[in-house]
Protein backbone atom coordinates (compact mmCIF):
# COMPACT_ATOMS: atom_id res chain seq x y z
CA UNK A 1 0.00 0.00 0.00
CA UNK A 2 3.62 2.46 -0.27
CA UNK A 3 1.38 3.86 -3.48
CA UNK A 4 -1.47 5.29 -1.70
CA UNK A 5 -1.98 8.45 -2.03
CA UNK A 6 -3.14 9.60 1.59
CA UNK A 7 -3.97 13.10 2.17
CA UNK A 8 -3.56 14.81 5.57
CA UNK A 9 -5.80 17.82 5.69
CA UNK A 10 -3.90 19.95 2.62
CA UNK A 11 -5.64 22.98 2.64
CA UNK A 12 -7.91 23.68 -0.80
CA UNK A 13 -4.97 26.31 -2.07
CA UNK A 14 -2.70 23.63 -2.81
CA UNK A 15 -5.13 21.68 -5.39
CA UNK A 16 -4.62 22.24 -8.91
CA UNK A 17 -6.79 25.22 -10.32
CA UNK A 18 -9.96 23.61 -11.97
CA UNK A 19 -11.36 24.71 -15.20
CA UNK A 20 -14.54 26.89 -15.56
CA UNK A 21 -16.42 23.76 -16.92
CA UNK A 22 -15.40 21.78 -13.94
CA UNK A 23 -16.43 24.66 -11.26
CA UNK A 24 -19.73 24.73 -13.07
CA UNK A 25 -20.35 20.88 -12.44
CA UNK A 26 -19.25 20.63 -8.94
CA UNK A 27 -21.64 23.23 -8.47
CA UNK A 28 -24.35 21.75 -9.91
CA UNK A 29 -23.52 18.56 -7.83
CA UNK A 30 -23.37 20.69 -4.30
CA UNK A 31 -26.75 22.26 -5.37
CA UNK A 32 -28.77 19.35 -6.07
CA UNK A 33 -26.84 17.72 -2.94
CA UNK A 34 -27.71 20.96 -0.60
CA UNK A 35 -31.55 20.98 -1.80
CA UNK A 36 -31.88 17.29 -1.25
CA UNK A 37 -30.16 17.26 2.33
CA UNK A 38 -32.43 20.20 3.84
CA UNK A 39 -35.45 19.08 2.34
CA UNK A 40 -35.78 15.11 2.32
CA UNK A 41 -32.61 13.54 3.75
CA UNK A 42 -31.80 15.38 7.05
CA UNK A 43 -34.12 14.23 9.54
CA UNK A 44 -33.46 10.57 8.28
CA UNK A 45 -30.04 10.42 8.80
CA UNK A 46 -29.71 11.53 11.73
CA UNK A 47 -32.73 8.72 12.77
CA UNK A 48 -30.50 6.07 11.11
CA UNK A 49 -27.21 6.82 11.68
CA UNK A 50 -26.82 8.03 15.40
CA UNK A 51 -26.08 5.31 17.70
CA UNK A 52 -23.37 3.98 16.13
CA UNK A 53 -21.76 3.22 19.88
CA UNK A 54 -22.27 4.24 23.24
CA UNK A 55 -19.67 5.83 25.66
CA UNK A 56 -19.28 5.96 29.43
CA UNK A 57 -20.79 9.38 30.67
CA UNK A 58 -20.55 9.02 34.48
CA UNK A 59 -21.60 6.98 37.44
CA UNK A 60 -24.57 7.67 40.10
CA UNK A 61 -26.22 6.09 42.77
CA UNK A 62 -28.18 3.03 42.55
CA UNK A 63 -31.90 4.08 42.49
CA UNK A 64 -35.16 1.67 42.64
CA UNK A 65 -35.90 0.33 38.93
CA UNK A 66 -32.10 0.35 37.56
CA UNK A 67 -30.69 -2.39 35.87
CA UNK A 68 -28.95 -4.86 37.97
CA UNK A 69 -26.29 -5.34 35.05
CA UNK A 70 -25.24 -1.98 35.44
CA UNK A 71 -24.17 -1.59 38.68
CA UNK A 72 -20.52 -0.89 38.46
CA UNK A 73 -19.01 -3.78 41.40
CA UNK A 74 -15.83 -2.00 41.92
CA UNK A 75 -17.41 1.42 43.26
CA UNK A 76 -20.16 -0.32 44.71
CA UNK A 77 -17.17 -1.84 47.19
CA UNK A 78 -15.32 1.56 47.24
CA UNK A 79 -18.92 3.51 48.51
CA UNK A 80 -20.24 0.62 50.51
CA UNK A 81 -23.62 1.08 48.58
CA UNK A 82 -24.92 0.35 44.86
CA UNK A 83 -23.74 2.67 42.47
CA UNK A 84 -24.41 2.25 38.51
CA UNK A 85 -22.87 3.35 35.11
CA UNK A 86 -24.57 5.75 33.01
CA UNK A 87 -24.21 5.73 29.01
CA UNK A 88 -24.86 8.22 26.56
CA UNK A 89 -24.93 7.26 22.95
CA UNK A 90 -21.90 8.77 21.20
CA UNK A 91 -22.91 11.89 19.12
CA UNK A 92 -20.02 11.97 16.08
CA UNK A 93 -20.30 9.95 13.49
CA UNK A 94 -17.77 8.97 10.40
CA UNK A 95 -19.17 8.61 7.15
CA UNK A 96 -16.49 6.98 4.50
CA UNK A 97 -17.65 6.72 0.42
CA UNK A 98 -15.64 4.46 -1.10
CA UNK A 99 -15.97 5.41 -4.70
CA UNK A 100 -14.99 2.87 -7.69
CA UNK A 101 -12.82 4.54 -10.05
CA UNK A 102 -11.99 2.42 -12.78
CA UNK A 103 -12.35 2.21 -16.14
CA UNK A 104 -16.05 0.73 -16.32
CA UNK A 105 -17.24 3.62 -14.04
CA UNK A 106 -15.77 5.92 -17.19
CA UNK A 107 -17.71 4.65 -19.88
CA UNK A 108 -19.64 7.28 -21.41
CA UNK A 109 -19.46 10.80 -20.61
CA UNK A 110 -18.52 11.22 -16.95
CA UNK A 111 -21.12 14.05 -15.61
CA UNK A 112 -24.23 11.30 -17.00
CA UNK A 113 -22.50 8.09 -15.91
CA UNK A 114 -21.86 6.01 -13.23
CA UNK A 115 -19.08 8.62 -12.34
CA UNK A 116 -21.28 11.95 -12.32
CA UNK A 117 -23.74 9.47 -10.55
CA UNK A 118 -21.23 8.36 -7.70
CA UNK A 119 -20.45 11.84 -7.82
CA UNK A 120 -23.56 13.02 -6.87
CA UNK A 121 -24.61 10.64 -4.53
CA UNK A 122 -21.18 10.88 -2.48
CA UNK A 123 -22.21 14.47 -2.30
CA UNK A 124 -25.30 14.24 -0.89
CA UNK A 125 -24.34 11.98 2.02
CA UNK A 126 -21.38 14.22 2.65
CA UNK A 127 -23.42 17.20 3.20
CA UNK A 128 -25.51 15.18 5.37
CA UNK A 129 -23.08 14.37 7.47
CA UNK A 130 -21.69 18.04 7.19
CA UNK A 131 -24.78 19.67 8.42
CA UNK A 132 -24.64 16.80 11.47
CA UNK A 133 -21.40 17.97 12.16
CA UNK A 134 -20.49 14.61 11.28
CA UNK A 135 -16.58 13.65 9.60
CA UNK A 136 -16.56 12.61 6.15
CA UNK A 137 -13.84 11.06 3.69
CA UNK A 138 -13.61 9.89 0.70
CA UNK A 139 -11.44 6.46 -0.78
CA UNK A 140 -11.12 6.13 -4.75
CA UNK A 141 -9.87 2.65 -6.23
CA UNK A 142 -9.46 0.66 -9.25
CA UNK A 143 -7.44 -2.23 -10.00
CA UNK A 144 -5.65 -0.83 -6.18
CA UNK A 145 -6.77 1.54 -3.71
CA UNK A 146 -5.55 5.39 -5.56
CA UNK A 147 -6.55 7.75 -2.85
CA UNK A 148 -7.70 8.26 1.10
CA UNK A 149 -8.64 11.79 1.89
CA UNK A 150 -9.45 10.82 5.84
CA UNK A 151 -12.44 11.86 7.37
CA UNK A 152 -12.97 15.67 8.59
CA UNK A 153 -15.66 18.12 9.15
CA UNK A 154 -17.27 20.95 7.38
CA UNK A 155 -19.15 21.41 3.61
CA UNK A 156 -15.79 23.07 2.78
CA UNK A 157 -14.27 19.45 2.95
CA UNK A 158 -16.96 17.74 1.51
CA UNK A 159 -17.06 19.70 -1.50
CA UNK A 160 -13.43 18.92 -1.96
CA UNK A 161 -14.27 15.28 -1.93
CA UNK A 162 -16.49 15.76 -4.66
CA UNK A 163 -13.58 17.69 -6.57
CA UNK A 164 -11.85 14.44 -5.94
CA UNK A 165 -14.37 11.61 -7.40
CA UNK A 166 -14.94 13.87 -10.58
CA UNK A 167 -10.96 15.04 -11.68
CA UNK A 168 -8.96 12.61 -10.31
CA UNK A 169 -5.50 10.97 -12.22
CA UNK A 170 -6.15 7.73 -14.01
CA UNK A 171 -6.58 4.78 -11.93
CA UNK A 172 -5.06 1.61 -11.90
CA UNK A 173 -6.45 -1.50 -14.47
CA UNK A 174 -8.82 -2.93 -13.62
CA UNK A 175 -11.44 -3.26 -10.20
CA UNK A 176 -10.44 -4.92 -7.07
CA UNK A 177 -12.97 -4.43 -4.43
CA UNK A 178 -11.16 -6.86 -1.65
CA UNK A 179 -7.93 -4.26 -2.00
CA UNK A 180 -10.41 -1.38 -0.73
CA UNK A 181 -12.35 -3.02 1.97
CA UNK A 182 -8.86 -4.34 2.84
CA UNK A 183 -7.37 -0.71 3.52
CA UNK A 184 -10.47 0.55 4.89
CA UNK A 185 -10.10 -1.79 7.19
CA UNK A 186 -7.19 -1.38 8.58
CA UNK A 187 -6.73 2.19 8.51
CA UNK A 188 -10.41 3.13 10.03
CA UNK A 189 -9.79 2.88 13.75
CA UNK A 190 -13.43 3.85 15.10
CA UNK A 191 -16.35 2.66 13.67
CA UNK A 192 -17.63 4.43 10.58
CA UNK A 193 -20.91 4.44 8.37
CA UNK A 194 -19.20 3.41 4.76
CA UNK A 195 -21.10 3.72 1.64
CA UNK A 196 -19.44 1.65 -0.91
CA UNK A 197 -20.31 3.05 -4.36
CA UNK A 198 -19.18 0.60 -7.81
CA UNK A 199 -20.92 -0.96 -10.53
CA UNK A 200 -19.45 -4.31 -8.40
CA UNK A 201 -18.34 -5.71 -12.02
CA UNK A 202 -15.90 -7.76 -9.82
CA UNK A 203 -15.04 -11.17 -7.61
CA UNK A 204 -13.66 -12.60 -4.95
CA UNK A 205 -14.76 -10.04 -2.44
CA UNK A 206 -17.10 -11.29 -0.21
CA UNK A 207 -14.43 -12.27 2.78
CA UNK A 208 -13.24 -8.88 3.04
CA UNK A 209 -16.31 -7.48 2.74
CA UNK A 210 -17.90 -9.75 5.26
CA UNK A 211 -15.04 -8.68 7.65
CA UNK A 212 -15.19 -4.78 7.10
CA UNK A 213 -18.91 -5.25 7.38
CA UNK A 214 -18.74 -6.73 11.05
CA UNK A 215 -17.03 -3.80 12.66
CA UNK A 216 -18.71 -0.84 10.18
CA UNK A 217 -22.06 -0.43 8.97
CA UNK A 218 -21.49 -0.76 5.31
CA UNK A 219 -24.34 0.15 2.43
CA UNK A 220 -23.34 -0.92 -1.22
CA UNK A 221 -24.99 1.38 -3.90
CA UNK A 222 -25.04 -0.68 -6.67
CA UNK A 223 -24.61 1.65 -9.73
CA UNK A 224 -26.70 -0.07 -12.43
CA UNK A 225 -26.80 1.34 -16.25
CA UNK A 226 -29.75 -0.23 -18.49
CA UNK A 227 -26.96 -1.30 -20.88
CA UNK A 228 -26.13 -3.89 -17.79
CA UNK A 229 -29.27 -5.10 -18.18
CA UNK A 230 -30.52 -5.58 -21.55
CA UNK A 231 -29.02 -4.74 -25.20
CA UNK A 232 -30.50 -2.50 -27.60
CA UNK A 233 -31.50 -3.69 -31.34
CA UNK A 234 -28.48 -1.30 -33.31
CA UNK A 235 -27.81 -3.97 -35.61
CA UNK A 236 -23.72 -4.65 -36.00
CA UNK A 237 -22.30 -2.95 -33.43
CA UNK A 238 -18.27 -3.49 -32.14
CA UNK A 239 -17.92 -3.27 -28.96
CA UNK A 240 -14.43 -2.81 -26.53
CA UNK A 241 -14.43 -3.97 -22.90
CA UNK A 242 -13.73 -1.03 -20.61
CA UNK A 243 -10.81 -2.79 -18.38
CA UNK A 244 -9.32 -5.03 -20.47
CA UNK A 245 -9.98 -3.30 -24.18
CA UNK A 246 -10.85 -6.68 -26.16
CA UNK A 247 -13.39 -5.79 -28.83
CA UNK A 248 -15.76 -7.92 -30.48
CA UNK A 249 -18.05 -7.69 -33.00
CA UNK A 250 -21.64 -8.21 -31.64
CA UNK A 251 -24.92 -8.53 -34.28
CA UNK A 252 -27.70 -6.84 -31.69
CA UNK A 253 -30.23 -7.36 -34.03
CA UNK A 254 -30.15 -11.29 -33.47
CA UNK A 255 -32.76 -12.00 -30.80
CA UNK A 256 -31.26 -14.91 -29.60
CA UNK A 257 -28.14 -12.51 -28.72
CA UNK A 258 -30.23 -9.88 -27.44
CA UNK A 259 -31.83 -13.15 -24.98
CA UNK A 260 -28.30 -14.57 -23.77
CA UNK A 261 -27.23 -10.46 -22.83
CA UNK A 262 -29.87 -10.63 -20.88
CA UNK A 263 -29.96 -13.98 -19.56
CA UNK A 264 -26.56 -13.55 -18.70
CA UNK A 265 -27.40 -9.92 -17.39
CA UNK A 266 -29.53 -11.34 -14.87
CA UNK A 267 -27.44 -14.32 -13.28
CA UNK A 268 -24.77 -11.39 -13.14
CA UNK A 269 -27.24 -9.18 -10.87
CA UNK A 270 -28.31 -12.35 -8.72
CA UNK A 271 -24.56 -13.01 -7.89
CA UNK A 272 -24.32 -9.83 -6.84
CA UNK A 273 -27.41 -9.36 -4.48
CA UNK A 274 -26.03 -12.79 -2.84
CA UNK A 275 -22.71 -11.84 -2.09
CA UNK A 276 -23.67 -9.07 -0.56
CA UNK A 277 -26.15 -10.29 1.35
CA UNK A 278 -23.83 -12.96 2.79
CA UNK A 279 -21.46 -10.55 3.71
CA UNK A 280 -24.13 -8.81 5.46
CA UNK A 281 -24.63 -5.80 3.29
CA UNK A 282 -27.43 -3.78 2.74
CA UNK A 283 -27.81 -2.99 -0.83
CA UNK A 284 -29.60 0.03 -2.47
CA UNK A 285 -29.45 -0.33 -6.46
CA UNK A 286 -29.11 3.24 -7.99
CA UNK A 287 -30.03 3.16 -11.49
CA UNK A 288 -27.88 5.31 -14.11
CA UNK A 289 -29.94 7.25 -16.61
CA UNK A 290 -32.66 7.59 -13.76
CA UNK A 291 -33.12 9.37 -10.52
CA UNK A 292 -30.46 8.08 -9.15
CA UNK A 293 -30.67 9.85 -5.43
CA UNK A 294 -34.93 8.74 -4.91
CA UNK A 295 -33.44 4.87 -3.86
CA UNK A 296 -31.70 6.49 -1.22
CA UNK A 297 -34.09 8.20 -0.08
CA UNK A 298 -36.43 5.78 -0.24
CA UNK A 299 -33.85 3.27 1.98
CA UNK A 300 -33.24 6.15 4.48
CA UNK A 301 -37.00 6.41 4.94
CA UNK A 302 -37.59 2.78 5.27
CA UNK A 303 -34.97 2.46 8.38
CA UNK A 304 -36.05 5.67 10.38
CA UNK A 305 -39.44 3.94 10.33
CA UNK A 306 -38.06 0.79 11.12
CA UNK A 307 -36.21 2.29 14.48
Amino acid sequence: MSGVAVERGMPLGEVPPLTAEQVAQIRRIELRARRTTTTLLAGDYRSVFRGTGIEFAEAREYVAGDEVRRIDWNITARMGAPWVKEFVEERELTVVCAVDVSASQLVGRPESGRLGVAAELSALLWFAAAYSNDRCGLLTFGGEVERFVPPRRGTRHALRLVREVLHHTPPSPGTSIASAVDYLARILRRRSVIFLLSDFFDSDFEQALTTLARRHEVIALSLVDPLDRALPDLGLVEVEAAESGRRLLIDTSDTAVRERYAAAAGERAERRHRTLAAAGVDEIEIPVGGDAVAPVVAYFHRRARSR
